[in-house]
């Protein structure tokens, strides 16, 4: 079986491969794909690598058949079955086996699919190493061989790792909401979190692929409004929400508010840093300045990095950071933890935090620089389209003069605020976000900027 002319290079993204399904990622195109990647990671040395799928309807048929391709190169296949995604990195550090494919769309719409990946050592594949492949792919090169699927229970040995991961003080119990969308967390998250004692309530705790409730993405305000609503009518401590593959988290204070993902690794920084010895933060262009302001103001060193799960992982480990994250609510633990990203393991670090003090939670926050931020604004394009629009911003602000830093788009830093235009790698749109001293001065830069995307987005 060789589909290799029907496979289109436009699923093959910036930090993953994903598409819709069963127009773009169906069995035969999963199935030509374990091919090819078992022949690749033989050419890297690899013999056995590690496969687990999400919850959505598509996942155990693209695995299975992805499965059956890896094999037929004669490498043999370690089966997770039904996990998160942090779940499949903490299995394949654990079975000490780097190569590995985790079949899941993240918090995309219920019909996309794909596939995160990695070939070694180097973490998840990403930009140039994700486009070789595909050249990789459509050449169609490929080993044959008798491979065979062992499988690894991972459920209990990860729950018991993050539980150990963290010391929270039983003599204050914490009313937690937590919010799992109907994915993959549903398997996972309640176990976890009833282990810890505090008083617990569930949200949409049953696995439902079509997500009915909300979409399952824990950082759109929106997404999260039930979850803001059960907090403040149940006088809960905190309301925790994960993503559709669990890699991600969104918190609410007992207020019933939002704490954004940059403000969180304020809170983080502000509990890891004094007791650390490296105080490396690592953080994306989207965040806030408060962030590495406060890093410094800790005696830290603020890195900043290009948005994507892949470069904030990769950044994180190669600049030795004790802590990393991005505004989209990735969060990357280096103290105590094995760094990675786990939505569940970051809503565990926020009790952990809540449990040593009688403060409420959005007390922990008041005291930062306050700056007027947007949440990230999406602006319809086309994948073609967007790349060119972000290049002209880009000429024009250079042309202009303006203060700039250009390593994931364009984030123009003023004296007054800042704006940061860039393409998204995993949809046909442009993100957007605007962030200024005063309401006015965001405001002002919204506008302009938004003009200025609207004239070349035509």
């Amino acid at each position: 079986m060789n589909l290799t002319k029907e496979i289109k290079n436009e699923i093959f993204r910036e930090y993953d491969i994903r598409g819709v399904y069963p127009t773009e990622i169906n069995a035969d195109v999963s199935y030509t794909i374990g091919k090819a990647y078992g022949t690749y990671i033989k050419q890297k040395q690899q013999k056995k690598c590690i496969v687990g799928y999400d919850n959505r309807y598509s996942s155990k048929e693209l695995e299975s058949a992805l499965i059956q391709g890896i094999i037929s190169t004669g490498v043999n296949v370690l089966d997770l079955g039904l996990v998160t995604t942090p779940m499949y990195y903490y299995a394949c550090i654990k079975a000490g086996l780097p190569a590995g494919i985790m079949v899941t769309a993240s918090h995309n719409p219920k019909d996309d699919n794909g596939f995160k990946f990695s070939f070694d050592e180097s973490g998840n594949a990403k930009g140039k190493e994700i486009q070789d492949f595909y050249q990789f792919v459509i050449d169609g090169n490929f080993d044959d061989g008798d491979g065979v699927i062992g499988f690894y229970d991972v459920k209990e040995d990860y729950c018991k790792y993050l539980l150990s991961s963290v010391q929270i003080d039983p003599t204050r119990q914490l009313k937690v909401i937590i919010d799992c969308g109907n994915g993959t967390t549903t398997f996972f998250a309640p176990m976890v979190y009833n282990a810890t004692k505090e008083k617990l309530v569930v949200l949409y705790g049953k696995s439902d692929p079509d997500f009915p409730n909300h979409h399952p993405d824990p950082c759109v305000e929106e997404n999260l409004k039930v979850l803001k609503d059960a907090v403040v009518e149940l006088q809960a401590d905190v309301g925790i929400a994960f993503d559709g593959d669990g890699d991600r988290v969104g918190i609410v204070n007992e207020k019933g508010e939002h704490i954004p993902a940059d403000q969180l690794m304020i809170l983080l920084a502000r509990d890891i840093l004094p007791n650390s010895e490296n105080k490396r933060v690592l953080y994306d262009v989207k965040c806030t300045k408060a962030l590495p302001e406060e890093i410094e103001r800790l005696g830290g060193e603020a890195i900043i990095s290009r948005t994507g799960n892949s470069y904030t992982k990769a950044g994180t480990k190669e600049n030795d950071c004790v802590l990393g994250g991005e505004y989209s609510g990735h969060i990357f633990f280096r103290d105590k933890f094995l760094g990675f990203d786990s939505g569940l393991y970051a809503g565990l670090r926020v009790i952990e935090i809540l449990s040593k003090t009688n403060r409420p939670l959005s007390e922990l926050l008041e005291d930062i620089p306050k700056y007027y931020s947007t949440e990230e604004i999406k602006i319809q394009s086309t994948d073609r389209r967007k790349k060119l629009v972000v290049q002209a911003i880009k000429d024009y602000c250079k042309d202009a003069g303006y203060p700039l830093i250009d390593i994931d788009g364009v984030r123009i830093e003023l004296d007054d605020g800042w704006a940061l235009i860039r393409y998204s790698n995993t949809g046909p749109h442009i993100t957007a976000r605007f962030e200024g001293k005063s309401e006015e001065a965001r405001d002002k830069l919204k506008e302009y900027f938004m003009t200025l995307i609207d004239n070349f987005n035509i």
